[in-house]
């Protein structure tokens, strides 16, 4: 063999095998430019819609409205040794919401599905076997091809919840009989999924829009007009200091509250999500503060004997708005799911400035 011809040998083994290397990362992969060749399949599968939904973790949607008031679902994900789970939400929330959830057994033991109700964080309140979904009886499948974990059911809906959620269990747990209980999962994503357009939005891009609207009401509803009230009752020696400092107070938490009140309903119109309750609350609150913006210009003069009602109904007004505005606060952190540690933050904030009212108040009392 001539030296030409030996050197080629190498290269051309190569190109072998960064072609076999393509071929296999090409069947691990799965996109909506690739063709579904999946087989017991309970339905057909050729009309289905795609959609790239979690890219992070490769999670690729097929659906389809088989009938009137039955869908069809096949979720594709690369197989991580646990389990994969998409759940139908109202608010976007884990807890409260129904998911499918589907493992293969590491023993060759085969495929599970199971519906879980999450109807809390603790693991004994993920139920399995429960939900409201009405979930098609033989319908769910788990298969494995390639390297990847197809999910498939089929639901019973007019349309289903447009707020879905994905997750992927931790490595190497797997849920077991008798309890099947479900390992917490190690990723989680919240997205809106319009089934008309076939357009899928990731929750994380509204990360920013969500905290400033939350930032910016807690700021401005839930600690300047505490602050504004403390000025307004225990400072009044001070005058006029005190009456313009409470009215500067207030009128910036009314410009921050405001504003993130906008950003509140941004966020809701672009998540299509139910706060119904938060919201209402909110408006609530905007029209308490507008209410109290307006007695400013009717405030009779001291001399005048109207002026000891405009002072109850002033303070009180203003009371109820701080009440429901705290609350809000404490409800919209708990809608948001950030946890203790916000809690644990604002709750230390409005507990400092009750012990300034309180300090104030005996001082108040004993001079």
């Amino acid at each position: 063999m001539k030296p030409s011809s030996l050197s080629s040998v190498p290269f051309f083994f190569l190109i072998i095998i960064l072609f076999a290397s393509v071929q296999i990362q090409a069947q691990q992969t799965d996109s909506c430019t690739s063709n579904l060749n999946l087989k017991d399949l309970p339905f057909d599968s050729t009309s289905l819609q795609c959609l790239s939904v979690w890219n992070n973790q490769g999670f690729v949607l097929r659906y389809a409205q088989t009938s009137p008031n039955l869908w069809s679902f096949v979720l594709s994900a690369p197989d991580p040794g646990s389990y994969i789970a998409m759940g139908f939400s109202a608010d976007g929330l884990m807890v409260g919401s129904s998911a499918i959830v589907g493992w293969i057994s590491s023993d060759g033991g085969g495929g599970t599905v199971k519906q879980y109700f999450l109807g809390g964080k603790k693991q004994n309140l993920v139920v399995p076997d429960q939900g409201n979904l009405q979930v098609v009886n033989n319908s769910t499948r788990i298969l494995s091809q390639a390297s990847r974990m197809y999910l498939v059911f089929q639901l019973r809906a007019n349309q289903p919840s447009s707020r879905v959620l994905y997750a992927v269990g931790p490595a190497g747990f797997l849920p077991s009989a008798p309890s099947f209980e479900l390992s917490e999962h190690r990723d989680k994503v919240s997205t809106s999924v319009n089934y008309v357009t076939g357009e899928s939005a990731s929750e994380r891009q509204y990360t920013s829009l969500r905290k400033g609207h939350g930032m910016l009401n807690m700021v401005g509803w839930g600690i300047l007009m505490v602050i504004g009230v403390i000025v307004s009752r225990f400072l009044k020696k001070w005058d006029p200091i005190w009456y313009y400092s409470h009215a500067t107070i207030q009128s910036l938490g009314f410009m921050l509250g405001f504003i993130g009140i906008l950003l509140g309903l941004l966020l809701e119109n672009r998540l299509s999500v139910d706060v119904s309750t938060h919201k209402g609350i909110g408006i609530f609150i905007l029209v308490l503060v507008c209410l109290q913006v307006t007695s400013i210009l009717a405030r009779p003069k001291k001399e005048v004997k109207m002026r000891k009602y405009w002072n109850w109904y002033h303070h009180n007004v203003g009371r109820t708005l701080i009440i429901f505005a705290i609350a809000n606060v404490f409800y919209g952190i708990h809608l948001g799911e950030k946890g203790s540690g916000w809690k644990a933050g604002y709750g230390v904030v409005i507990a400092m400035l009750l012990v300034i009212a309180a300090i104030l108040e005996i001082k108040m009392w004993i001079n």
